[in-house]
């Protein structure tokens, strides 16, 4: 006798009625997403078809594999990995891949302008008013968003890091001075500070990949000190100090690898925020400058009536940024849960 296949757990819904649901949903994100896409709408309504597509494609997903498995998956963290890696390989690889001209307007003198989306032909993402394939330039975008982000937050990771942890452990009047600079860090808008320095220094990678670091650095001592105090009267801590070990072993020994993974999830969180900063200024003008393209200063192209006539023109660069920014957010939210459970709860 065959005995009834139980419910998934956690699902009131029998496996083959949640696998339906999930593939039913599955169909309607796709149709949400190629009508958001494709269809003569205007560029609000287009970005919420789209993103309504998205959410629904992932809950459907969602439920077929659950269905399947029998546990809840979490199928929206494993789409935003897949996205930030196949991003990240294409990215890296752009440069052998057979991609359309992204910078060299003389080279693309032959292409149409303003060429809208089509998914099986050589532009698949249109081209914008040079004729510049939109595809190999978010592509290109993307290299210049995630080296600036990436050597941003590493390089604010380890001054501000390495800033807290002596903070934290020394205390007193160190404690004090670095208190009173990172307060008034703090203190000045971060894009009025960006901008003050994108006037001084050159529109270069490294020069905006610096002023950005000077973003993370007050955030990443705060947290480094926060832990450092917590950790700092510890039994393991105590011990050291109880056998003669020097201050510098300490942090070195007993409080960084401590720290390290709360800074880290913090790390994950703060590169979706310098993406929107860099993306932020060189839409103002003041980051990288076009032809180089960066997801900023392509949106920017999309001035005045573009924007209603040709609205892929924002929504390509626009899409690649969100589904960055979020994936970014998503995984930091993760981490945070998981190395550093009081930031969650805030």
């Amino acid at each position: 006798m065959l005995m009834p296949r139980k419910n998934p757990v956690g699902s009131k819904l029998s496996a083959r009625s949640l696998g339906g649901l999930g593939a039913g949903m599955v169909v309607a994100g796709l149709a949400l997403l190629v009508l958001g896409w494709s269809a003569p709408l205007l560029l609000f309504v287009k970005a919420v078809l789209f993103l309504a597509g998205v959410i629904v494609l992932a809950q459907g997903l969602s439920r077929v594999v659950w269905a399947v498995r029998g546990g809840r998956p979490d199928i929206l963290l494993w789409l935003c990995c897949g996205w930030l890696v196949l991003l990240a390989v294409v990215a890296l690889l752009a440069p052998v891949l057979p991609l359309g001209e992204h910078v060299d307007v003389v080279k693309a003198l032959d292409a149409p302008i303003y060429e809208p989306p089509k998914l099986l032909s050589a532009y698949p993402l249109g081209t914008n008013n040079y004729g510049l394939d939109m595809l190999s330039r978010s592509i290109y975008g993307a290299r210049t968003s995630l080296v600036i982000a990436l050597s941003a937050v590493a390089i604010g990771t380890v001054v501000g890091g390495s800033i807290g942890v002596v903070a934290g452990f020394l205390r007193s009047g160190v404690d004090s001075v670095i208190g009173i600079v990172t307060n008034a860090l703090l203190a000045v808008p971060p894009l009025v500070l960006l901008i003050a320095l994108a006037t001084v220094l050159e529109p270069k990678l490294r020069n905006v990949a610096l002023a950005l670091a000077l973003l993370t650095i007050p955030s990443m001592i705060r947290l480094a000190r926060a832990n450092t105090i917590a950790f700092a009267q510890r039994e393991f801590v105590l011990a050291a100090r109880a056998m003669g070990a020097t201050k510098l072993r300490i942090m070195w020994r007993e409080l960084v690898p401590n720290v390290v993974l709360p800074i880290f999830s913090m790390m994950v969180v703060m590169i979706s925020v310098l993406i929107v900063a860099e993306a932020s200024l060189s839409f103002l003008g003041f980051g990288v400058q076009a032809p180089e393209p960066t997801w900023g200063n392509m949106i920017s192209e999309a001035e005045g009536s573009t924007m209603q006539e040709h609205p892929h023109i924002v929504l390509v660069p626009g899409v690649f940024l969100f589904l960055t920014v979020f994936s970014f957010n998503l995984l930091g939210e993760k981490a945070q849960k998981r190395w550093d459970p009081r930031s969650a709860k805030l």
